[in-house]
């Protein structure tokens, strides 16, 4: 079966200055391997009409559907539905459906409506237009030699609404797809080259079709299984059966066997056995506690935290010892210890993490330069405690903080159960 790939171009300057982040490639890019479309390359294009006339050329070269997001707001700078609606050959005109929409968006909000907002229900005459059930911007579905072109707004809950009730259905009617399988570890304590070196063997034996990449983030390593085939049972099989062997030959190092992040992990660990957490945080400022609430359902198992960055935090907070402070320092095994202690005595849970450390770019003392932090977990019997170097920027080494002070903390929960 041949493999059906699609390109995705975002548009706006905003995206090239480093201003905003898109996020929508990785959503689409997800979305569209789900159903088995392959994406071919990922471009972000400015606000410039032939740059994006350019990229919708070469792009038709390699994809044969090319999804398009960003640009049809209604000021001067949203130049992409009247650039559509040259490139392929058309007019505006009104779409009764699109202005209905509009409307009713403005009057539920009890807001005025003027002649610009009314524009957003313009739409080239050659499209199908893609109703947008949580905005004012209409999508348009394109068909041009073979290639189809999806255009949606820029705003991502927008563009997730369109592509769960309409592209993906739409893209998979009259189509036979193949099928796209992924299978995911986490590895923690081992680098990437010792990785590649134990596993060196299974790899080389790896049927041509399946694939294995190596993804380093924060310390820590994911690989990935990939395979691409026409039966999806047979290939599901295939792939589960040499990700099986992949986990005996790195079962000393495994985190999970599955493409979830390190909060994901402890929160089913604690769930499984009906326990609860609770973080003290100094360094991190709230960023772990920030991961951990981002997940549905972490108030069954998370009490809460506190932030104690001052040394009278720490001592009014978490009761640790000022004398401690002094002698020792914030960032210390002794200190990190009793900020546990102290968040287990009044918050009350099973278990606490604390981190203590100096993210940078200055702070760093004699014996303490910039990227040591002290991690402890512990419960109501025993402490574990952990020191870091990380190298990074002040943000990397806050990520890294907290996803390692997470990762001790499974460590610690299955040392214990």
């Amino acid at each position: 079966m041949q493999q059906t790939f699609a390109s995705i171009i975002t548009i706006g300057d905003e995206l090239l200055i480093g201003q905003v982040i898109d996020t929508n490639s990785a959503f689409i890019a997800q979305q569209l391997n789900s159903i088995g479309i392959s994406i071919k390359h990922r471009l972000a294009v400015g606000d410039a009409w032939d740059d994006i006339w350019q990229a919708l050329d070469e792009e038709s070269k390699h994809a044969s559907i090319i999804l398009i997001t960003g640009g049809l707001g209604p000021t001067s700078d949203d130049i992409t539905k009247p650039l559509l609606c040259e490139y392929f050959g058309g007019k505006l005109v009104i779409d009764e459906g699109a202005l209905q929409n509009v409307k009713a968006i403005f009057k539920r909000l009890d807001r005025p409506m003027i002649e610009r907002n009314l524009k957003q229900a313009e739409v080239p005459d050659v499209c199908t237009v893609i109703p947008n059930q949580r905005g004012t911007a209409p999508g348009m579905w394109f068909e041009k030699n073979g290639v189809i072109y999806i255009s949606m707004p820029g705003v991502p809950h927008e563009m997730k609404g369109m592509i769960e009730n309409y592209v993906l259905v739409h893209l998979q009617k009259d189509r036979q797809l193949p099928s796209i399988i992924h299978k995911t570890l986490l590895t923690a304590g081992v680098g990437e080259s010792f990785l590649a070196d134990l596993i060196q063997t299974w790899e080389e034996a790896l049927p041509q079709h399946i694939k294995l990449a190596y993804l380093p983030n924060y310390g820590m390593v994911r690989l990935r299984l990939s395979a691409t085939g026409a039966e999806k049972g047979t290939l599901e099989e295939e792939v589960s059966a040499e990700f099986d062997k992949l986990q005996l030959l790195v079962k000393d190092y495994l985190v999970t066997d599955e493409d979830e992040p390190m909060e994901k992990v402890v929160a089913k660990l604690l769930l499984a056995r009906n326990e609860t957490m609770a973080t003290a945080e100094s360094c991190t400022g709230g960023y772990i506690a920030h991961l951990i609430t981002q997940m549905a359902g972490s108030s069954a198992y998370y009490n809460g935290s506190v932030v104690s960055y001052s040394y009278d935090a720490k001592e009014d907070l978490l009761g640790v010892s000022h004398n401690l402070l002094v002698e020792k320092g914030a960032v210390s095994e002794e200190v990190v210890k009793q900020m546990v202690t102290g968040a287990l005595a009044r918050l009350k849970t099973t278990y606490a993490v604390a981190v203590s450390g100096i993210m940078g770019p200055g702070g760093d003392t004699e014996g303490k330069p910039v990227g040591t932090v002290w991690v402890a977990v512990g419960n109501h019997e025993n402490v574990m405690t952990q020191r870091f170097h990380f190298r990074f920027d002040r943000r990397r080494n806050i990520e890294l903080t907290a996803t390692n002070a997470l990762n001790l903390l499974r460590k610690f929960i299955l040392s214990v159960a």
